[in-house]
């Protein structure tokens, strides 16, 4: 497994990113003897540093809490873990029967979580992330977490406006840790990929994260485009939610959202499921294989995150990324317009 430069940092990073999302609760409570195994399994199947991918927003810190006290059990020394972690949510009491911060999503919580999108907001995030992780460990990659469903929020063009300039404002607390020598990348991720278009010009970045963009299911031209300028512009891609969350594997969920064949958009996306699924028996390839080596064709794609709730599937994600797929394989999905036909990065024959 080759390890890549992130951008022009000096970091190099895995192939596989480790997504932590489940160690903060998302849609069930794994125990806590799960939680270790999941770390366990990311650091001893890797031949060198394991990055993890987490976030204040992730059952409001506990993810980031649960990674550093499990890393710290596992005697894990702080060079030989990659940590990137997603500003911009701060941990605060739970006064409610629920989180208020993202209604139904994590399980079990004892604590709630406010968004800060400032210069001192992304501080604060900052210090109480590394107190979270319990002051051994501390990431070497930062970003604004969800800058998309920020601006989202706007009411109309002119709050839009002031709460992109929070995101620069956020963008240049990064930077000032990055000049400190306290990070080693700044980053960006975000669901709608044209909100990264858009930070792009503005700040220095070292590397992006598309979420639910370039998938084997959707591979936009303009998408595609814009790629191949990061590459060319030396900014590191990494690509996440390829499986649309889980739905290309057989879940339940699309895109975070359960999902049933009860309209004609969704009835397509359930047949396009259908004869993907056809295909892989055919050729003898897991769904998992096929999404996560089609989301590394693009040129300048350096590593693939991924998800997991399971110990025992963090081999079969590493195997994913490594895993060779017939090239007939890759002809017959265009045959059967399952990808584009001018996808251009396709190593077929």
């Amino acid at each position: 497994m080759q390890y890549r430069q992130l951008g022009n940092t000096s970091l190099k990073i895995p192939p596989i990113i480790f997504g932590t999302s489940a160690l903060g609760n998302l849609f069930s409570e794994l125990p806590e003897s799960t939680k270790h195994q999941i770390i366990s399994e990311c650091i001893t199947n890797l031949d060198g540093p394991a990055l993890f991918d987490s976030a204040g927003k992730y059952g409001a810190g506990l993810a980031l809490e649960v990674l550093g006290e499990h890393l710290e059990a596992l005697e894990v020394q702080p060079q030989d873990v990659i940590i990137s972690n997603k500003l911009g949510w701060y941990r605060k009491p739970l006064t409610t029967a629920e989180p208020t911060f993202e209604s139904g999503a994590w399980i079990g919580l004892k604590n709630d979580a406010e968004q800060r999108i400032s210069y001192d907001g992304i501080m604060e995030c900052w210090e109480q992330g590394n107190k979270l992780l319990g002051g051994k460990y501390h990431p070497s990659m930062v970003s604004v977490h969800d800058p998309d469903e920020f601006l989202a929020a706007a009411q109309d063009g002119l709050e839009w406006t002031q709460r992109f300039g929070q995101i620069i404002e956020a963008y240049r607390a990064l930077a000032d840790l990055k000049k400190e020598g306290k990070v080693k990348a700044i980053g960006v991720g975000a669901k709608n990929w044209k909100i990264i278009r858009a930070l792009a010009p503005e700040v220095d970045l070292d590397w992006v994260m598309f979420a639910n963009s370039m998938t084997i299911l959707n591979h936009p031209a303009d998408l595609l485009k814009f790629m191949a300028e990061l590459h060319d512009a030396k900014i590191g891609i990494i690509n996440s939610a390829v499986f649309h969350a889980g739905f290309l594997t057989g879940g339940q969920y699309f895109d975070y959202v359960p999902i049933q064949p009860d309209s004609e958009a969704n009835k397509a996306i359930f047949e396009w499921r259908k004869s993907f699924f056809e295909l892989c028996q055919k050729f003898q390839v897991l769904p998992a294989q096929a999404c996560v080596s089609f989301g590394m064709t693009p040129p300048g794609v350096i590593s693939i995150a991924l998800n997991t709730s399971n110990p025992k599937r963090v081999k079969e994600n590493i195997a994913a990324v490594t895993a060779k797929v017939p090239h007939e394989f890759w002809n017959e999905m265009i045959s059967a317009k399952l990808i584009k036909a001018n996808y251009p990065y396709l190593p077929h024959s």
